[in-house]
């Protein structure tokens, strides 16, 4: 069964004395292709030399609002240049975070406008973060228009979903739908359409239900499917399936 993660930290520094080895269970586990999204400016040239170490890690530049005291306006110029020379297969982390306290609304929306209209200018898919900011994260997209992408850790609503849906965005999910108290998310996992979703783990972040408490990683891909796969009531293999398409579609990744 192959798989592809479509968000995971993979140049995060908790997998700095293993990596090779979290590379290998993945590629056992059969995640062939890894996305792997940028927080900050700082971090570009390590996310650069992880991903060229192996040809299933891609890239994706950006600046992560929850990093926000760590951006500076030049940032933004410095981002057009990586994507001129670099062409990753995506524009960030970037989003909104209405959650973290002390994270002006403001400064996060100039630099998420400004990662719009990059990726815009470059053609390029957005991999967004919104968390208690899914409708804010909508109106941006709609300000800006003609964008794709994903919204990873989606947890809104039905209906915020059908929106981002028409907008040409699919839903990243992980571990938070394989915890039974998720209610909510299971519910809208298991009616949403196939064609919109994409797996992924966040590793090193948000681990299963499985592995509570410890370090997430990409060979975790699997578990997530599975329970996917069931509270829809299909066979492993039909999400596996569709939501590698998808991810490809997405990402033009190759075969």
């Amino acid at each position: 069964m192959e798989l592809i993660e479509s968000h995971c930290h993979l140049d995060a520094g908790e997998f700095d004395s293993d990596r090779h080895d979290v590379l290998d269970r993945a590629r056992r586990a059969g995640v062939r292709h890894q996305i792997v999204p940028a927080v900050t400016c700082a971090s570009w040239p390590k996310l650069k030399q992880v991903c060229a170490t192996d040809a299933g890690l891609h890239p994706a530049y950006g600046l992560h609002p929850v990093f926000l005291l760590a951006h500076r306006p030049a940032h933004l110029d410095e981002l057009a240049q990586w994507l001129e020379r670099e062409r990753p297969v995506a524009v960030g982390e970037c989003g909104l975070d209405y959650f973290v306290e002390g994270l002006d609304a403001q400064d996060q929306q100039h630099y998420f406008e400004g990662q719009l209209r990059l990726a815009k200018d470059f053609d390029l898919p957005l991999v967004i973060h919104a968390r208690r900011a899914v409708d804010q994260v909508i109106a941006a997209l709609r300000k800006v228009g003609g964008l794709r992408g994903v919204v990873h850790s989606f947890s809104g609503s039905p209906e915020q979903a059908a929106q981002l849906w028409k907008q040409g965005f699919y839903l990243g999910l992980g571990g938070p739908v394989t915890y039974e108290r998720a209610q909510r998310l299971r519910r809208l996992v298991a009616s949403m359409p196939l064609e919109q979703l994409l797996l992924e783990t966040d590793a090193p972040d948000q681990p299963d239900a499985a592995i509570r408490g410890q370090r997430n990683e990409p060979a975790r891909l699997g578990y997530v499917c599975e329970v996917i796969a069931g509270l829809r009531g299909q066979s492993p293999q039909t999400v596996a399936e569709q939501t590698s398409r998808n991810a490809r579609d997405l990402f033009r990744l190759p075969n």
